[in-house]
């Protein structure tokens, strides 16, 4: 896989492919090799993937890593290094490179060898889709959409092998920061609109602020206001170096009005580094929705404000396919989707393989996991879990269902025996920390003498630089 890679920070990480890793009749010695890092300096004259080579395209730097069928990212080579050593197998640990790239170049991924692209995701901080195309062969994914400069993104890559094995490896690279101006600014989410009483705000830094830094990020955060009507108690919390989520205690009031701004600009809040001007952001929570699904029970119940609105018979995951339990919110809906099981490692031709158009698709991960049209399945729901992870119900269930929620709304699983809602890296899991937990993630501790839910306002010092959804992949 040859990847253009426009980010000054490039980490392979060992996590999981889209399918966990963890199908039965996975060959655990399977691997694809994927080519990283056709780097191009900024003003270096772009190549073509066939012509990928050090000598005919300036600015080059390559990275070779090997995917698996456990979804442990190694690499392997360096090949802009003088040795060109072998850096460890599957398992090891992420391996970060300092990429020094224009925030302008293309995202390219091409398989080095053998095999095919059976799923390709690239998403932002705030959960925003980059669209691209692949290729008709299943040997090339491009880009459609550009990349934003100073934005974390996580690529997540699934591929078989020349045998037809399924394997796959998660990636995370950090777009280049503006060059005009440099000062430190924040990009808001969600856009503006109506939302469910679970949405998560966030805020993406155009520079990272370490945690080794805690008196920058102290200072950062207390120049982040929100302020609702009515009031509630809330608190950020630190994703990463480059992401805060906030959140309040629990879930946000019907019809209550959110207004997000940054107090950065003219703030200096490191050593010589300084705030920009940020954009505020308004937004408002419609009714609140609350869908609980007790997979045991094989039932899903709707409440709106509180009362019940609606009792509807569901199928959950059965072995091997558990659906994940905990709090999730909705990220989007798709009126139809293709669904194959290729793309969470179910090989053709098993007696487990799908390849169906899905109706009334709700999502709730970033990997696939739906509430959706399940006609197939339809006696089986209210009776037994059958399905592949998803929670799948009557055509007309799933229509009210899609017509009913918002992004935003809560969608949560009990009693199905499958692994718990991961806080940040599949979603919106952010409801599955308890209040301590999340108020852990703060900078303005209680200890700190800053009050959690009523940050110190920042007075803007004088800079001397002077004024200054993206579509899932199916």
């Amino acid at each position: 896989m040859a990847g253009v890679v426009a980010g000054a920070l490039l980490v392979v990480s060992a996590a999981p492919p889209p399918d966990g890793g963890r199908r039965a009749g996975t060959d655990p010695t399977a691997s694809v090799e994927l080519l990283i890092g056709r780097v191009l300096d900024k003003g270096a004259q772009r190549c073509a993937v066939e012509a990928f080579r050090a000598e005919l395209c300036g600015g080059l730097e390559q990275r070779l890593v090997r995917a698996t069928a456990h979804g442990a990212g190694s690499m392997v080579r360096d090949a802009s290094s003088r040795d060109a050593s072998s850096r460890g197998g599957a398992g090891t640990a992420a391996h970060t490179v300092v990429l020094p790239t224009d925030a302008a170049s293309p995202l390219e991924i091409t398989l080095a060898g053998p095999g095919l692209l059976t799923y390709v995701t690239v998403h932002d901080g705030h959960g925003r889709y980059v669209g691209g195309e692949l290729g008709a062969k299943g040997h090339r994914w491009a880009n459609t959409e550009p990349l934003r400069a100073g934005e974390t993104y996580t690529v997540r890559v699934g591929a078989q092998d020349a045998a037809g094995t399924p394997v796959g490896v998660t990636m995370a690279f950090r777009t280049a920061p503006p060059t005009e101006d440099g000062r430190l600014t924040v990009e808001f989410g969600p856009k503006p609109g109506t939302y469910g009483a679970g949405q998560i705000v966030t805020a993406s830094l155009s520079h990272p602020v370490p945690a080794t830094n805690p008196a920058a990020r102290a200072r950062l955060e207390r120049a982040l206001q929100v302020t609702s009507e009515p009031a509630v108690e809330g608190s950020w919390h630190w994703v990463d170096d480059s992401t805060l989520h906030y959140r309040p205690r629990t879930y946000w009031p019907a019809h209550a009005e959110v207004r997000v701004l940054s107090g950065l600009d003219g703030v200096e809040v490191g050593e010589r580094e300084y705030g920009g001007p940020s954009e505020t952001l308004r937004f408002t929570i419609g009714e609140r929705i609350e869908a609980v699904t007790d997979a045991a029970a094989h039932e899903m119940t709707v409440r709106r404000n509180g009362k019940v609105v609606r009792t509807i018979p569901v199928t959950t995951g059965k072995a091997g396919f558990l659906t994940r339990s905990g709090v999730k919110v909705v990220l989007g809906k798709e009126y139809k989707v293709r669904m194959r099981g290729d793309t969470v490692g179910i090989k053709r031709g098993t007696s487990e393989f799908y390849d169906l158009p899905v109706f009334y698709a709700t999502r709730v991960t970033w990997s696939g996991e739906y509430v959706h049209a399940a006609p197939w399945s339809v006696d089986a729901q209210g009776q037994e879990n059958v399905s592949h992870g998803c929670t799948g119900m009557s055509t007309a269930d799933a229509a009210w269902f899609f017509n009913t929620v918002r992004e935003g709304d809560v969608v949560e699983v009990l009693n199905s025996g499958g692994e718990p809602m991961a806080p940040f890296d599949n979603g919106f899991g952010d409801w599955n920390l308890d209040w301590a937990a999340w108020r852990a993630g703060s900078a303005l501790t209680p200890a700190s003498g800053s009050p959690l839910a009523s940050p110190t306002p920042v007075t803007p010092r004088t800079s001397p630089h002077g004024p200054s959804r993206l579509r899932p992949l199916t």
